[in-house]
Order: structure tokens, then C-alpha cells, then sequence
């Protein structure tokens, strides 16, 4: 499974799900809050900027926000709210693709660091990240801890969401550190529409380390955007690195 062929336009089309799922209120507002307080008046860069579900209200709020994003039919789908000149992107693999400018700011949200499906990769997307920011700029990721304490032994699935309408679950391989997740959605007939993406988990330590390697400081690390204790039930974090103010 390529990324560019998951990404596809069909993907790009069905992405937005306005007032609901990742595009909630509850979702989206203090996420957009939270990377507004930490862009602290500086340009902010988007690795993985999709249609814009962050970048637009950023934008809204007075942050200068480019987007560096490796589907062509989600910039598309961004195109609809947002010119070029509104939100510049560049269409590229965020390990590697050069925007730009310098920032204040790089955000990576909703566990995209994950797509990068090898350690080499996502240690290169730290290194990018610090390649745009200014002395003491932010590098912010938003990610899942890997659920493996509920997965028993010999088993390799976990389903982590199931209702009438749709049933996730991820299958690992705990060698190579990949999980697939796996989304059906059922609409009252008797099929079911897949949609699956292949993924490279990683723990929070290890993405501590990630960050050590590209020149960054942990300076915190929440449960979530509001800022909630990160502990070990922790289903997921938002981690804030800073460069050095003087390199």
C-alpha cells in the first residue's frame, strides 16, 4: 500500500466530515488554540497539511501557515477553501520536501507521523523539521501510544472502536513495529466499504530519542491539546520539542 495511492482522490473527496469526527468542535478547537499559543506570533509549517482541517482556522486566526502535503488530489480538496497565496504548499514527502521560509512553528497532528513507515524516515522528519525552524523554533506532533497492553498473546488485532456503523481494528507486527488499521463502514446493506493504511508505530520514548538526534529539547508533553496529565493510560500524546535558542 503506497501512500500516494491511499491519498487518492476518492480518499480526498470523502475526507471532510464538517462538525463531526476529527472535524468536531471538541476536536478541532483546542487543537487549533493550543498550536496558535505555541506559533507565538511566527509563521507556522504544516508537514501532512491534507485538506486544511488544521491549516484553514489557523490561517483564520492570524498565524501565516505553508503546508507541505505528498497527496495531490488532498491539496486539491484544500484548493476548495484556500488559495496558493492564502496557504502555500508544496507537494513533497514530508521526511524531505523543503518549503519556504523559516517558522516558529512546525506541526505534524493525527498520528502522520506514522505514515512514514520506517525509523530512517520519521528520524528524517525530525531532521526537516528542525531544518525550517528558527532558533528556538517548536516541532509539535500529535500521536497514539501503541495499544499492545491489551493485545493477548498470540493474538495480532485489536479492535479499538466498534458501533452499528463502523468497526475498527489494527493488526500488528510487533517485529517491525508496522500496524495496519483497518476501517469498515457499514450503511445498512449487506457489504461493508474497507478502507485500510499501513503504519509505523512508536513509542514515546523513542520519539524522544528521534528528537534528540535532530538537535531538539522535550519541553512537555500532554494527553491532549487541553493540556491533560500525560500518564501511562495515556491513549495518546501531543509532544512539544524546541530547538536551542542559540545554535
Amino acid at each position: 500500500m503506497e501512500q500516494q495511492n491511499i491519498w487518492d482522490a476518492a480518499t480526498a473527496r470523502r475526507y471532510d466530515t464538517p462538525g463531526a469526527g476529527m472535524f468536531a468542535p471538541e476536536v478541532l478547537e483546542p487543537a487549533v488554540t493550543r498550536l496558535a499559543e505555541l506559533a507565538d506570533g511566527g509563521a507556522a509549517l504544516e508537514f501532512a497539511i491534507g485538506t486544511g482541517r488544521i491549516a484553514v482556522p489557523l490561517a483564520e486566526r492570524g498565524v501565516p501557515v505553508t503546508g507541505i502535503e505528498l497527496s495531490e488530489p488532498m491539496v486539491e480538496q484544500l484548493r476548495t477553501k484556500a488559495d496558493q497565496a492564502a496557504i502555500p504548499v508544496v507537494v513533497g514527502d514530508m521526511a524531505t520536501a523543503s518549503a519556504p521560509g523559516t517558522y516558529h512553528l512546525v506541526y505534524l497532528v493525527y498520528n502522520t507521523i506514522s505514515n512514514l513507515l520506517t525509523q530512517a524516515e520519521q528520524v528524517e522528519c525530525f531532521r526537516n523539521a528542525a531544518r525550517h525552524l528558527a532558533p528556538g523554533g517548536r516541532f509539535v506532533i500529535e500521536l497514539w501510544v501503541p495499544e499492545l497492553r491489551t493485545l493477548p498473546p498470540g493474538t495480532s488485532a485489536t479492535v479499538w472502536q466498534s458501533d452499528a456503523t463502523y468497526i475498527g481494528l489494527d493488526t500488528y507486527d510487533v517485529l517491525t513495529q508496522r500496524v495496519v488499521s483497518h476501517h469498515f463502514h457499514f450503511d445498512g446493506t449487506e457489504e461493508a466499504r474497507l478502507y485500510r493504511s499501513p503504519h509505523r508505530y512508536i513509542w514515546p520514548a523513542e520519539l524522544d530519542l528521534m528528537a534528540q538526534l535532530a538537535g531538539f529539547e522535550r519541553e512537555s508533553r500532554h494527553a491532549d491539546w487541553a493540556g491533560t496529565e500525560f500518564t501511562a493510560d495515556s491513549r495518546s500524546h501531543v509532544s512539544v520539542y524546541r530547538l536551542p535558542a542559540a545554535r
